[in-house]
């Protein structure tokens, strides 16, 4: 037997409208008869349909969150901080792992724009951001966060360049003269930008930038377990290494450390990301922390707003780019 609204309606005695009306708690119902429906919809086991209900009210509280990876260290923290505040706000999340992979994500975004999603919170591998721009001049509320902005979509993200900025004026001032670093790739945005305050904050110090201590990334963060080994094997020993993500910082130390050198006596090395792992090391990774939780929370609060707003018909404000703060944690491989 099917139950529905009417099925609870003739159970408890009363019209289809009240069952309604208790149910969404949107208007007076005499105490009695809530009890008397409250109690038909429990003992009939009635489950009210939400997606019929979202789409009358125009949305489904359903939000797509896309992430590169769920293999990389940040993403599962930006994704619980994302979740926790949809679950709050009533919404559900459907999370989409693109496998770093530019096609799959434009085809997550193609199919979920006719399944009755209300948003979109994207963290994008991809240089260009024209597929979001068309999402959004689609109807749909989007915020990028983590990896890549758009000044025309809103977003939550650090000042990928100044946080570099620092953190490499920091082993200056500690003195550190001789920085080499571990570069991401060149086609995402962060590590462009990391890259730029690297070079302006050894400029800014009157140290000239020497392209030999700049090891590009080739495969993945492994690969910097033979770039460092190659750029000792040139008899090129930096004092200190900035490496723009922790997993690369990690394999530097191992290929350090298998060279018999000391850390952080002979090379420092300072990582990014503040990653769980990153306080367990031998020794334990100073680094700059991401506040990665609470760029989830943020970016879902925005959006949930976004949603609420098309369904009143509120005109779409000016987009907002909140910069989150990010900090120098200092342990013991730097000296």
């Amino acid at each position: 037997m099917t139950i529905n609204l009417k099925t609870v309606a003739e159970y408890a005695g009363v019209s289809s409208s009240t069952v309604s009306r208790v149910i969404s708690g949107k208007s007076y119902v005499n105490e009695d008869t809530r009890e008397r429906v409250l109690k038909a919809v429990k003992e009939l086991g009635y489950t009210p349909n939400t997606l019929a209900k979202g789409l009358k009210m125009g949305r489904t509280n359903t939000i797509a969150l896309m992430v590169p990876s769920i293999e990389n260290e940040i993403f599962p923290i930006v994704t619980r901080g994302v979740e926790n505040t949809a679950r709050k706000n009533g919404f559900t999340v459907i999370l989409c792992n693109t496998d770093e992979n530019a096609e799959v994500e434009k085809e997550y975004i193609n199919k979920l724009q006719n399944r009755w999603i209300d948003g979109f919170i994207i963290s994008s591998m991809l240089p260009s951001s024209d597929h979001i721009r068309k999402l959004k001049a689609d109807g749909f509320p989007v915020v990028l966060t983590s990896r890549f902005y758009d000044d025309s979509i809103d977003a939550v993200v650090i000042d990928n360049y100044r946080a570099a900025y620092d953190a490499v004026s920091y082993l200056i001032r500690t003195g550190h003269k001789r920085i080499a670093i571990a570069a991401g790739r060149k086609d995402l945005s962060i590590y462009q930008k990391r890259l730029q305050g690297y070079m302006d904050a050894l400029k800014a110090h009157g140290i000239e930038v020497d392209e030999s201590l700049i090891m590009e990334e080739t495969s993945g963060p492994n690969s910097f377990y033979y770039l460092t080994q190659n750029l000792l094997n040139r008899g090129i020993r930096p004092d200190a290494v900035f490496a723009t993500s922790d997993p690369k910082a990690i394999v530097i130390i191992r290929a350090i450390k298998d060279r018999g050198l000391r850390i952080p006596a002979d090379i420092s090395v300072m990582g990014f990301d503040n990653i769980e792992v990153s306080a367990l090391i031998d020794p334990p990774l100073s680094t700059v922390s991401q506040p990665l939780y609470e760029m989830g929370v943020l970016a879902a609060k925005k959006l949930i707003d976004m949603i609420k707003a098309k369904e009143k018909n509120v005109i779409p404000s000016k987009p907002v780019i909140d910069y989150m703060n990010t900090d120098i944690i200092i342990r013991k491989s730097t000296r």
